[in-house]
Formats: structure tokens, sequence, C-alpha cells
């Protein structure tokens, strides 16, 4: 069986959750002691979680986050103002504890994950990498597909696997990082493929360009839309000709979380960009992910509104990692809290508005 084959087992495989529950969620939220619908964003987190989890007393935890690494052949066109032995290098910091995910996702209580989907320096000594490479970054997709269909596939079934994985061993609530040097350059070409928009309207400074740097890098992203002329692909085309293996992982990811009918979260724009190529190729997905927060890269507005999903936060974050899922899982946990752990009127013996 091709790697393809499986993956599309997998997504013929899921259905979206039994949106009655929604009924009995929202009957046991206005039933609790506080005004109706008080608390606001944070019943309508909850409201989900209980229809994916089909009860009205969901639970987030166990929290685990699954942090992608890989890297990207369009650096050779001077995409970044980082050299690409950062990718290697942050993923050996991630390892040591010191960066913003390490320290957010163990304020959150969430279990941090790394996976090597396609760095191209040697991580086998790397302590506490998972070692999943499906090649050594992506081809150079201002030239030609930056993976084959085979290879996007088993890079998403790195997703999809650990996301069973985590679900098999109690994990409710599985949130996505990555990293990789060039990715906001896929995630911006696969923004204006699966929305339609013009390559200068979702591009950013990424790392830190100047004006020059990002005309320079929408320049780019024209060009590998047209040479590997995107709009005659499928979702699944689209996202082997110019995402990148850590964004096809993360994908994965959503799928394999729908798969096992738990929640997932995206974080920011890279996420949000796979998270997009997830619903495209398999919509029934949907419905279990939850947007972290709204990045301050242009390209993550333009995503947000093709998933019509809303994200928890908005902090003008724009780090990636996963920094802005910890901080989101968190907020869903405390929503889930809310629901399960209160009391109704009836059962405080509080006398409840008159009707």
């Amino acid at each position: 069986m091709t790697h393809e084959i499986r993956l599309q087992t997998v997504v013929d495989s899921i259905t979206p959750p039994d949106a009655s529950y929604a009924t009995d969620a929202w009957t046991r939220l206005d039933s609790l002691t506080k005004p109706p619908r008080s608390l606001g964003k944070l019943e309508e987190l909850a409201a989900r979680m209980a229809v994916i989890q089909h009860c009205t007393k969901p639970v987030a935890g166990p929290m685990a986050i699954a942090l992608m690494a890989g890297d990207h052949g369009v650096v050779a066109e001077g995409v970044s103002p980082y050299p690409q032995d950062v990718t290697a290098q942050m993923v050996a910091n991630f390892s040591a504890g010191g960066a913003a995910i390490n320290q957010l996702a163990e304020h959150v209580g969430a279990r941090l994950i790394l996976v090597d989907v396609g760095v191209i320096g040697d991580l086998m000594r790397t302590a506490g990498v998972r070692h999943a490479k499906v090649r050594a970054g992506t081809r150079n997709m201002a030239q030609e597909p930056a993976m084959t269909r085979e290879e996007v596939s088993q890079a998403m079934l790195v997703g999809v696997d650990l996301a069973r994985e985590l679900a098999g061993a109690g994990v409710r609530t599985i949130g996505t990082g990555e990293m990789g040097i060039g990715n906001t350059t896929a995630a911006s070409a696969l923004a204006a493929a699966y929305a339609g928009l013009d390559p200068a309207d979702v591009v950013g400074r990424g790392t830190g360009l100047d004006d020059a740097g990002v005309a320079h890098k929408a320049e780019v992203i024209a060009r590998a839309l047209d040479v590997n002329a995107v709009s005659d692909l499928d979702a699944l085309g689209v996202l082997a000709a110019v995402g990148g293996l850590e964004i096809a992982a993360m994908a994965g990811v959503f799928i394999g979380a729908a798969a096992a009918g738990i929640a997932s979260v995206s974080d920011g724009f890279i996420s949000g960009a796979a998270l997009l190529a997830a619903t495209r190729i398999c919509p029934a997905c949907a419905p279990y992910a939850f947007p972290s927060h709204r990045s301050v890269e242009p390209g993550h507005a333009a995503i947000l509104e093709a998933l019509a999903l809303k994200p928890v936060l908005e902090l003008d974050m724009r780090l990636g990692e996963g920094t802005g899922a910890a901080l989101a899982m968190g907020v869903i946990e405390a929503s889930c809290k809310v629901m399960s752990g209160m009391a109704t009127f009836g059962d405080a013996g509080v006398s409840n508005r008159e009707e």
C-alpha cells in the first residue's frame, strides 16, 4: 500500500462529531451558577470540547504539543535572513529546554514532543528527538515541486501516527508547533494557493525581512505558484508542490486527531497553513481543530478567514514553535474545568433567575 493510499484510507474514515451534543452542552452551561453566557468565549470553547468528546463534562488533559521540524529548499532563493543550519540548532535548543515553547509547555502542563521529519542536519544524537525524516529538506519550490505526492503523504502520516499514538495513551488535546528556516515562505505560498490570493497580500516579514526582502519573497512565491501550476492541482498536490515536510506533518496531526476523536490546536501562521491544508484534504477534520491565536503575519488573517474559525487569543505573537498553541490549550483547559466542575443552580440550592 502506498503512503498516499494509506493516507486516503484515514481521511475516508473520519466523520465530523455529532452536533446534536451541542444542545446538551448548552443546557448544562446555562444551568450553571452564573448568568447565562456570562463567561463568553470560554463557554463556546467548552461547548465545542463537549461536542468533540460526546459528553457534558469535557476535559482537556492530558495535553501534548507535537513540534515538527524540517528544512526548505527555497532558502536558496534568499527568502530568510537566517542561515539554514539554525533549524537544527534550534531543535537542539528545544531538546535542552532553552526555548520559549519549553517554558510555555511546562507552564500549561503539556508534554512536548520533538520530531525530525525533514531537517538537513544530523539530529541522531540530539536527546529527546523522534527520528521520522522523510528526506533532508524539501526541494526548491521556485524551480520544482517541493515534494512528491508520496513524500508529502509520508510526512502527513508521521503526524497521523503520532496523533493516534498520543490519543491511545490518553491524551485529549494535541497542539502543534514547528521549526524550519524558510517555512513562512511555504506557508505564504499555501495561503495564496488555497485561498486564491496574490502572494503580496499574504507575505510578511517572517524572521525579520526588510521591505526589499518582503518584496523579493513575494516574487519567489509567485514564481513557485507559476512553475508548479498550482491552480491545476488538487489539495494534496498543492501541499506537495509548495509546502514543507514539517507543515505536512502538522497537517497529519490534525487529521490523526480527528480520526482518534480528540481535539487539536493550531499555533500561528505556519501551523495555520497546515490546518488549512488538512481541511482542504479532509474537510471532516475541521470541527476538531481550534486555532490558538491570530498571528501578526498578514497571511494568517487570510488563513483564519478561509477556515471560518475564530482564534482563542490575540496577543500580537509571531514566534511559532507552538507557543500560541500552548497558551490557548491552557484557556481551553480552563473552559473545560468551568463546565465540568461548576455546580448547577439545582445542585447548589441557589435560586435561578425568574423566567
